[in-house]
């Protein structure tokens, strides 16, 4: 008879237990551990804000002192003055022109030479005013003598009127021809200063003293007064003027200190700013303002004798108006910007902390900056090492050995000491230790060789 499959075991089976899910020992550890984790990195968040906070306040802890470079505050002057852009004008300019026609025989200067008023520059061919001259010449001996002849006969009748012995009409007569060959004679000589004067001529000479340009005409060249370019052009470079702009808001400090009559002293500058080129005196105020740029033209003249400036020259030029005396004054380098406003860092000597104090700046040199309000004279400040400071931050100046490292010195000393001390005993407890039973302890020899009876 057949058996049922499913309630038939084979013989030799294990018994049959149900199936369970596998225990997790584990668990209870990973939770302790995700806690731990939580509560350490909650306590580390704290710690770091209240470090951040006590250092928003101006008490850094844990950082040593910083080494910081000082300097006192001062008083110094400092110069008011006005910086622009000019450009070299000259005193005067003239192109030298023929006043008569004909054609040039001498050319007796150089390009680029300097030259003095009056010196002869060309010769034009003097021939045909020489003949000129002469002709008229000949002309008012003639007329002179024709007039003497009709004063003589002026004479003659006058003293023959005396004697009844002629007309009134015959002295008239002579009268008036006396008179017209006077206006001839003078027109002769009118004509023969005429005939000198184109004589003279045709010696050009330079009207002014300055520096001659690029000649325009050589030997053999026809000139005459209609030629556009002339001969040549001379430029006065002794003295020299230089034309700027001045702020049309500095005008009226500019106005204040002309009036007085004293003269301002004016530098020109190269492009750079860095070498003075000339130094000369101001001269003159435009009286309208430009509208387009709101400034006013000024213009300020230099000797020039070495000849520095040179026509057209763009220079850079500074108008010193005045002088402030006794001004507080720091170096440039212990000026700071913050988001308020420009800051110093003051010392105090006694805490060996910096306090950060607002400023209000004012004029500045090369190496001081004049400080209106916020410092007062005899004040330290800080002029390097001012990058990693903060409001009441510990500072040390060079040289000097802070409070802190002297601690850590020491600190670290100790427990170097402890360290070979600690490596001592343990020694002595390796090799007599168990006999004696002694301390691993500074000073344990000891204890272990009384402890062993020795």
């Amino acid at each position: 008879m057949g058996s049922d499959p499913s309630t038939t075991r084979p013989p030799d089976s294990t018994p049959f237990t149900p199936y369970t899910l596998p225990q997790r020992r584990w668990l209870p550890w990973l939770l302790l551990l995700l806690a731990v984790s939580v509560i350490g990195g909650l306590s580390w968040y704290a710690i770091a804000r209240k470090d951040q906070t006590a250092e928003r306040g101006g008490m850094p802890r844990g950082r040593p002192p910083v080494t910081v470079g000082v300097a006192a505050a001062g008083t110094d002057s400092f110069p008011v003055e006005l910086d622009a852009l000019g450009t070299i004008a000259p005193v005067a300019t003239a192109v030298v022109r023929a006043q008569v026609s004909g054609v040039v025989q001498q050319v007796l200067f150089n390009e680029g030479q300097l030259v003095q008023r009056g010196q002869l520059l060309a010769l034009i061919d003097p021939r045909p005013f020489e003949n000129a001259l002469m002709q008229v010449k000949g002309q008012l001996q003639r007329d002179e003598a024709q007039l003497e002849n009709a004063r003589v006969t002026e004479r003659r009748y006058r003293q023959l009127q005396t004697q009844d012995s002629i007309a009134q009409q015959d002295v008239d007569a002579q009268t008036a021809l006396v008179k017209q060959l006077e206006g001839t004679v003078a027109i002769d000589r009118a004509a023969v200063r005429s005939a000198q004067l184109n004589l003279d001529f045709a010696r050009i000479t330079a009207p002014i003293s300055g520096r001659i340009g690029l000649r325009s005409v050589d030997v053999g060249n026809l000139v005459g007064p209609s030629d556009a370019t002339g001969l040549v052009t001379i430029t006065q470079t002794a003295p020299i003027d230089v034309v700027f702009a001045v702020p049309q808001d500095a005008v009226p400090e500019l106005k204040h200190a002309i009036s007085g009559g004293k003269a301002l002293p004016v530098t020109a500058f190269d492009r750079s700013r860095s070498k003075p080129l000339a130094v000369g005196r101001f001269l003159a105020l435009d009286n309208v303002v430009d509208t387009q740029t709101g400034t006013v033209r000024a213009k300020a003249r230099f000797d020039n004798a070495g000849g520095a400036l040179f026509p057209n020259q763009f220079v850079n030029v500074r108008l010193k108006l005045r002088t402030i005396e006794g001004a507080t004054a720091v170096p440039v380098s212990a000026v700071r910007n913050g988001g308020d406003g420009p800051f110093v860092y003051v010392l105090n000597s006694a805490e060996k902390t910096v306090s950060l104090r607002p400023v209000k700046r004012g004029l500045s040199s090369l190496d001081k900056t004049q400080i209106l309000s916020g410092v007062e004279p005899g004040e330290q400040v800080i002029t390097e090492g001012a990058d990693r400071l903060t409001d009441g931050a510990k500072v040390k100046l060079p040289g000097e050995r802070g409070k802190g490292d002297k601690g850590a010195g020491d600190k670290g000393a100790g427990d170097q000491g402890a360290r070979g001390a600690d490596d001592a005993g343990g020694k002595g407890a390796g090799g007599k230790g168990a006999a004696g039973g002694g301390e691993e302890r500074p000073g344990g020899e000891k204890r272990r060789r009384d402890a062993s009876g020795g």
